[in-house]
């Protein structure tokens, strides 16, 4: 089978799975150059209101395709810098659903999700000191706030893997299931996200990650932007009498 991204789309989740299982799901060249264009499809699909990132079978995945490195680590980089920053980018939710081995670029691609669900037994690695690669500064600074100064010098310096319960313990990832409960909880927890107003998650998204990059004033207006957003759609009027009736909300952002 041919490697390469496929996405399915189901009661509000787009999931896209990693798929080149012969190298454990190492990203090609094209599945780099695949990724934005894709994620920009899914986006503006209004049926879609999370994104689910996983890997084909039993492993997430174990990086970038060493042959690419091989006939231009540069050109290679720059690919998978602009696919991280095109899921960082996407504006709804996102999450990783990670079995096995989550190495490399597979861990730059898990860290630009907002969160990370992982089964026991997977292992993390950001390995680029095994390859004498410059680490780029988007995907070393996103790795900083993630896990800290520390935990991402440990990872960055020593290319070592490290096991789910370490990689809990540094917030590298956000819940630890058992072997085989990973599906599931990843259904029950997009049926949630599909449940609450997606206002206030992209909000909280754009929020949460640009408020470290502008100055306070310019964070403080995109702040009354959401709220005037709020009040003119009617949504926090509906939440609050959906929870006095005991109903389910009919939120309704974005409308048209």
């Amino acid at each position: 089978m041919e490697p390469g991204l496929k996405t399915h789309v189901s009661d509000g989740t787009a999931t896209v799975t990693i798929s080149n299982t012969g190298k454990r799901n190492a990203m090609t060249v094209q599945m780099w150059r695949d990724l934005p264009p894709l994620l920009e499809r899914l986006a503006g699909d209004r049926a879609v209101r999370s994104l689910v990132l996983t890997g084909e079978g039993g492993t997430f995945c174990a990086g970038a395709d060493i042959g690419a490195l091989r006939e231009g680590a540069a050109e290679s980089q720059g690919l998978a810098v602009a696919a991280e920053e095109a899921l960082a980018a996407f504006p709804g939710p996102t999450l990783a659903a990670i079995r096995g081995y989550c190495v490399g670029g597979g861990a730059q691609l898990a860290a630009a999700c907002d969160l990370r669900f992982a089964e026991e037994g997977a292992l993390f690695g950001v390995t680029p000191a095994k390859l004498a690669v410059a680490y780029p500064a988007s995907a070393t600074r996103r790795l900083v706030r993630l896990v800290g100064l520390s935990a991402a010098k440990y990872l960055l310096f020593s290319g070592e893997l490290i096991d789910c319960a370490r990689a809990l313990r540094t917030g590298l990832v956000d819940e630890v299931l058992a072997e085989g409960a990973l599906g599931k909880r990843v259904a029950e927890f997009s049926a949630v996200l599909a449940s609450r107003s997606l206002l206030t998650q992209t909000a909280a998204k754009e929020l949460a990650n640009g408020t470290w990059d502008v100055p306070p004033a310019e964070a403080e207006e995109r702040g009354a932007y959401w709220a005037a957003q709020a009040r003119a759609s009617g949504d926090t009027a509906e939440g609050a009498a959906a929870f006095l009736e005991r109903r389910a909300p009919r939120f309704t952002w974005p409308t048209g």
